[in-house]
């Protein structure tokens, strides 16, 4: 997928400059009023609030409009109509299914800036100017400038959500340095990355203000979205300033996502509607916004509940409706929880203290203390106890105050904020009992527990500005700070405090006339009390939890960037390969693999005792009666001995007349795979160590197929998995494999069921549905019949047919096996779902069945078949390739999709379809499991030698490179510079990503360590 450069309007937003202000959970050093103060509060709307049930109205109408395709009248909400004058081909899409997507926003102006342009609350988000609208389309010129150098080759390669890089693409990055690379062919889109390695992480712009239609005014489904969740913010606007996506796109993937379209799905055929994000940015967006769905079901029976107790008032609820985040709405919510005991403010409140509290700050001269005394009840015996229970009142309405908080938080952006991490008493102790104790203690334990300890060496006694600290680092800080190995606090200078005194005093919170000293000094003890309490506590909490966030997301962006390169590896194909999974006591076991990954052979051999002649004339006469050059050997125990018994045959030819060449896989995971039922099912007859075999040599012959039947998690990949959310992991990880699956593309007659799974718009049941189907009625030959299947309703035929092919070779291989004829006519009447009843469906086999064009868009190709004088038998052929570029040439995209009455995107997607060849995989571009003959041992390690070698793993500090000494090199960060990268390669985190081939130099070698320092010199194309 080739997309409009985002750097265009991209303004970097730092993670200080966003107005959510989190609220979070480090343990203060403070008594029970840690739960009184909350976040502050952007100052209500109240006419937002009524408008609330029409909304959620239009809202329920706006998802009817894919159902009933025959009203025309939902889009004319917006009181200003023009915009949706382009509109026309909407109703064609909906009568006749072709792939006109629903621009629901066409013509954007001055509401869709992003990131910095919303910094404040209120008016200002909303109407920009017209200095900002010149900005834009400048930067809209620029865009199209970018876009211009790549057009002429765009047709060649298939659009997805990551890109193949070119040269011609240099252009459209930035200077900017971040994590991930691409051997010749880039993963993933990475436009949106802007984490620089000596710089703090910045907020990511994920889309760019290109001219592709936004709206001049927002039109009735942005409406139908304001207020629909009843809070004092709007939805599509906080969404916007969060995510740093225009609003526009905001409006429509909130619109998406409620039609049940799934990412892959918006990322290919609805890019006009979400601006050409990729599917990261677009998973980013539905995260925040079910967060956000999430925290207004939460207000609401936060509401209810404390309604019934009858503790709500009209301030508290505009409280908990302000909220923007699950941890403001807890601190606001926590004092009125049941079992929480009352802060000193709500007891001073509780006396009747309040009033007092309020003319000391009105009319302090008129407030005698004397007056609130009431020697019989506690708190209110003396005179002192009535100042105290006063200044705790002022002392809480201060935490609370928005334009309070907004201001200490600008004097701490200001100043140098630090956090500050030091071994802690508890870890030292037991370091000095540990010793004194040495003789009497099991070693083992002894040295394991030491080592716990040792990890954190370097925070020890460690300090960083808070906006210099990098995401590992926070993430080792939380670790060690978990495990009581580490103690962490943040430093904020005493100017803050000084300063904010002098401000409250003289300014804020001043006495509206005279009052005299006794009250000034209630008023300054009640400002110093509030800083100390609550609202440092307050600001420390706020910091740890934006890193920790921070840090996270970091963290869960690089495995799905591993992830995403992993899978994408390019499948060796062709040939016969041997899967070695290597031991010692339990011998090597070996599976042989023919082409298409049937099981022709497996075996032990045992070729690290005596004898081991005997087991390599086995090995001999197996490969040479398989003919097999290839050989896959595992990276688990033994390998380096395994590797180098095979290196010793290779150089002394021992398998002429065979070219044989082996190579080290990752064989994370392959031992929990052997013994799940899904292996079970695959290989009932196979030992579970000969399974590991089988799914090491797979994992080279088809890493995509191979791969995705094991956990993310256990493939090998990233760091500090335990330290980040295992609910979001797991549903950014999925989110990629059924991203690159769909992509990809199955060949539905010979895929798994695994596999299947994970195709946009199909589960465990469908897929199971889909594999029944095809054992009962033969090969599916055309994409029709899945409307056969049960459970597949139009939504689900929709989001899944374009991911899923139809193969001619493997569809008549699969004819000529016996099967019984399909029940076309029967299948179903016998249904009784009501999406089941009987339809015609055609029984030939359609030739753009097997490219990725969708079928809502058949009929638009096959007009652009007859435009260009072709046929759909010709898909692929050489003369139909010319036709098209000819045709392109002689009139532009744009012209040609006006002609076909559909959108430029959807062209160049039929156009793509229409000109690969055959079988066409967007994996072909990629790095390949490199195969070598001799082996290198870490003894021949000279420092300052240049290597070439092959990225293994990256990480937050650096990427581990295999040189094939049978121990991972790091680059660290550092050396990773900008100027050793292709220019195509300099806007990511890390440039550098599993597969990424590199030319390295030998920094340091620490043998007892197992440790190898790297230098980065190239990375190699």
């Amino acid at each position: 997928m080739m997309r409009k450069p985002r750097a265009a309007t991209s303004k970097v937003v730092k993670y200080r400059d966003m107005d959510s202000d989190l609220s979070f959970t480090q343990t203060m050093s403070s008594d029970e009023d840690s739960e009184e103060w909350q976040p502050p509060e952007p100052k209500p709307k109240a006419p937002k609030k009524t408008a609330s049930a029409p909304a959620a109205g239009e809202k329920k109408a706006a998802a009817k409009r894919t159902e009933k395709p025959k009203e025309p009248k939902a889009p004319k909400g917006p009181k200003d109509p023009k915009p949706r004058a382009p509109r026309k081909p909407a109703a064609q899409r909906k009568t006749q299914k072709n792939t006109e997507v629903p621009t629901i926003l066409k013509d954007s102006g001055a509401s869709v800036l992003a990131g910095s342009k919303r910094k404040k609350h209120g008016d200002g988000k909303k109407d920009k100017g017209g200095g900002d609208e010149a900005e834009k389309q400048t930067d809209c010129a620029e865009g199209e400038r970018a876009e211009e150098s790549g057009s002429s080759i765009r047709m060649k390669e298939e659009r997805v959500s990551f890109i193949v890089s070119e040269a011609h693409e240099a252009d459209r990055w930035a200077d900017e340095g971040s994590s991930l690379a691409g051997v010749r062919a880039k993963k993933e889109e990475v436009e949106e990355e802007d984490f620089v390695f000596d710089e703090p992480c910045l907020k990511k712009q994920k889309t760019s203000g290109t001219c592709l239609g936004q709206p001049a005014v927002l039109p009735s489904s942005a409406q139908a979205l304001r207020n629909e969740l009843n809070m004092y913010w709007d939805l599509t606007e906080l969404l916007s300033t969060l995510t740093c996506v225009e609003q526009w796109v905001c409006v429509n993937i909130i619109v998406l996502l409620r039609e049940e379209n799934t990412v892959p799905f918006m990322v290919r055929y609805r890019k006009e509607m979400i601006n050409h994000m990729d599917a990261d940015a677009v998973r980013d967006v539905q995260l925040v916004y079910e967060e956000l769905c999430t925290l207004a079901k939460k207000t609401q029976s936060v509401i209810q509940a404390l309604k019934k107790e009858g503790v709500l008032t009209a301030e508290l609820e505009q409280n908990l409706r302000s909220c923007r985040s699950a941890d403001e709405l807890d601190h606001v919510y926590s004092p009125y929880k049941k079992g929480s005991k009352l802060t000193k403010a709500r007891r001073a409140k509780a006396l009747g203290l309040e009033m007092a509290a309020s003319a000391l700050m009105n009319t302090p001269h008129t407030l005698d203390l004397r007056d609130w005394v009431k020697s019989d009840t506690e708190g209110l015996s003396s005179v002192e106890e009535v100042a105290t229970g006063v200044e705790h009142i002022l002392a809480d309405m201060i935490a609370k105050d928005p334009e309070t908080l907004t201001y200490v938080k600008t004097l701490c952006e200001n100043s140098f904020v630090t956090i500050q991490s030091s071994v802690s008493k508890s870890a030292l102790k037991q370091k000095e009992q540990q010793k004194t104790v040495q003789s009497h203690k099991k070693p083992g334990a002894q040295q394991n527990k030491n080592m716990d300890i040792d990890k954190f060496h370097l925070y020890f006694d460690f300090t960083c500005n808070i906006q210099r600290i990098q995401p590992h680092q926070t993430l080792a800080i939380n670790r060690g700070e978990s495990l009581k190995i580490l103690t962490v606090k943040v430093n904020i200078p005493d100017r803050v405090k000084s300063d904010f005194t002098r401000w409250c005093i003289n300014n804020r919170w001043r006495p509206k006339t005279f009052a005299r000293e006794e009250l000034r000094v209630i008023i300054r003890n009640a400002v110093e009390d509030s800083y100390k309490r609550l609202v440092l506590p307050f600001l420390t909490r706020s910091y740890r939890t934006k890193l920790t966030i921070a840090a996270e997301k970091e963290s869960i962006a690089m495995f799905v960037r591993n992830l995403r390169q992993r899978l994408l590896v390019c499948p060796v194909r062709g040939c016969v390969i041997m899967g070695v999974d290597p031991g010692f006591k339990h011998g090597c076991k070996l599976a042989i693999l023919s082409p298409t990954s049937q099981i022709l052979h497996t075996d032990v051999v045992y070729l690290h005792i005596s004898g081991q002649q005997k087991e390599a004339d086995k090995l001999r006469h197996l490969m040479i009666k398989y003919s097999c050059t290839r050989v896959i050997i595992g990276n688990g125990t033994a390998c380096r001995e395994t590797e180098s018994f095979f290196a010793d045959l290779i150089s002394r030819r021992f398998f002429h007349p065979l070219d044989v060449s082996y190579c080290i896989t990752n064989e994370a995971g392959a031992s929990i795979y052997s013994v799940s039922p899904e292996a079970v099912k695959e290989m009932p007859d196979l030992d579970p160590n000969l399974r590991s075999a089988v799914s090491i040599g797979r994992r080279v012959q088809d890493p995509l197929a191979e791969l995705v039947k094991i956990d993310p998690k256990h493939i090998g990949i990233g760091t500090y998995q335990h330290d980040v959310s295992a609910g979001a992991l797991k549903a950014a990880l999925d989110g990629v494999v059924q991203e690159c699956v769909s992509f990809v593309g199955v060949d539905i007659n010979i895929c798994s069921e695994t596999l299947m799974r994970h195709v946009a718009g199909l589960n465990v049941g469908r897929a199971r549905n889909i594999a029944e189907w095809r054992e009962q009625n033969g090969p599916f030959i055309n994409r029709e019949q899945l409307k056969l299947v049960k459970g597949m309703g139009p939504k689900t035929y929709q989001q899944c047919a374009g991911f899923i092919r139809i193969n001619p070779q493997t569809l008549h291989s699969a004819k000529s096996l016996p099967h019984p004829l399909p029940a076309v006519p029967e299948k179903p009447a016998a249904k009784k779902s009501k999406g089941k009843t009987c339809v015609n469906i055609p029984t030939s086999f359609n030739p753009l069945d097997q490219t990725c064009i969708h079928p809502e868009s058949y009929h638009v190709a096959q007009r652009f078949l007859s435009l260009v004088g072709g046929s759909a038998n010709q898909i692929g052929n050489v003369g139909l390739q010319q036709c098209v570029e000819s045709k392109v040439k002689t009139s532009s995209v744009e012209e040609l999709a006006r002609t076909m009455d559909t959108t430029p995107e959807t062209l160049k997607l039929i156009i793509d379809g229409l000109t690969q060849p055959p079988g066409f995989d967007i994996r072909q571009n990629f790095g390949q499991a490199d195969f070598k003959q001799g082996i290198v041992s870490m003894s021949d390690l000279r420092v300052g030698a240049v290597l070439t070698g092959r990225v293994d793993n990256t990480a937050l500090f650096g990427a581990f490179v295999d040189i094939g000494v049978g121990r991972s090199g790091l680059i660290h960060k550092s050396n990773i510079t900008l100027d050793k990268l292709p220019v195509s390669q300099r806007r990511r985190s890390l440039a550098l990503g599993p597969g990424e081939r590199v030319e390295v130099r030998v920094l340091n070698v620490d043998p007892q360590r197992g440790r190898i320092g790297l230098d980065l010199i190239r990375v190699l194309e």
